[in-house]
């Protein structure tokens, strides 16, 4: 799929799937070359999904710094003009699922219905702090430093207990390697994300939204800890919270995530 220039940004995007649009947004350090993804998952063939690398990442520009949480919500805004799209329903994944609540903050009448999947609001309430990880954090020692926070069931005795396991996993880190991310300019904006992520903190705007939001969550994540989701289900006033057999990866891990992901959306379109 193509690049697609936006007012501020060429944003690398694809398109998949008929029906009512997607706008689905990733996590950190996401490149939509990375699979399986989002477009090889159930979601498209319910919804016309619109996924993309964000700024700093995977094939889209990598402007200079700082950014802030505000561009990556802008840059969502700027992507669905370019494309045509007034308002769609919008899911946010991690990282995504931050920029995906200041885009409902920013520009509220742009969402028919948000879904929020293990993240945070930030501030007293952040999720785990990858800004902390060295840059130059080889790939499998980053995987093995985040494996049990990712899953805290996989702690080192379930480590030992899986030795196949966790060596499969490895390897296929070793594998997918996306040769570019070892370079100077994929970190710098690896990094640039990251500062901004720093900075997320929506507790004091949440209570504002109006859309029918759905928070997703694993029982057994560590990057975004389960009193974070209740607190977002405090938060934001017309939102309901679902738990998964998972940690981080739950939308994997457990596959009725995505049937009620768009069980959920397609309520909407059916009223």
């Amino acid at each position: 799929m193509p690049h697609i220039n936006t007012q501020g940004l060429s944003i690398f995007v694809e398109e998949k799937g008929d029906g009512p649009v997607v706008l689905y947004i990733s996590g950190t350090g996401a490149d939509l070359r990375q699979k399986p993804g989002v477009m090889e998952g159930p979601l498209p063939k319910a919804r016309h999904v619109i996924a993309y690398d964000q700024r700093g990442l995977g094939q889209t520009e990598k402007p200079p710094g700082p950014y802030t949480m505000a561009d990556y919500a802008d840059d969502a805004a700027d992507l669905l003009d370019t494309l045509g799209h007034d308002q769609v329903d919008v899911i946010g994944v991690s990282f995504g699922g931050m920029v995906a609540q200041h885009f409902a903050i920013r520009h509220p009448a742009r969402v028919k219905k948000l879904v929020l999947c293990c993240t945070s609001p930030g501030g007293e309430a952040p999720s785990y702090p990858f800004h902390d990880l060295p840059d130059d954090l080889d790939p499998i020692d980053r995987l093995m430093r985040l494996m049990p926070i990712s899953d805290t069931r996989r702690d080192l005795e379930w480590q030992r207990a899986n030795a196949e396991t966790v060596a499969k996993i490895k390897a296929y880190t070793r594998e997918n390697l996306i040769p570019d991310h070892a370079t100077a300019e994929f970190k710098r904006g690896a990094r640039l994300q990251l500062e901004a992520r720093r900075d997320h903190d929506t507790n004091a705007d949440l209570p504002g939204l109006t859309m029918p939001t759905l928070i997703c969550a694993g029982r057994y994540d560590g990057i975004a800890p389960p009193e974070n989701q209740a607190l977002l289900q405090s938060l934001i006033p017309n939102s309901a919270l679902s738990w998964y057999e998972g940690g981080h990866l739950f939308m994997i891990q457990d596959k009725q995530a995505w049937r009620d992901i768009i069980t959920f959306l397609a309520a909407e379109n059916a009223g």
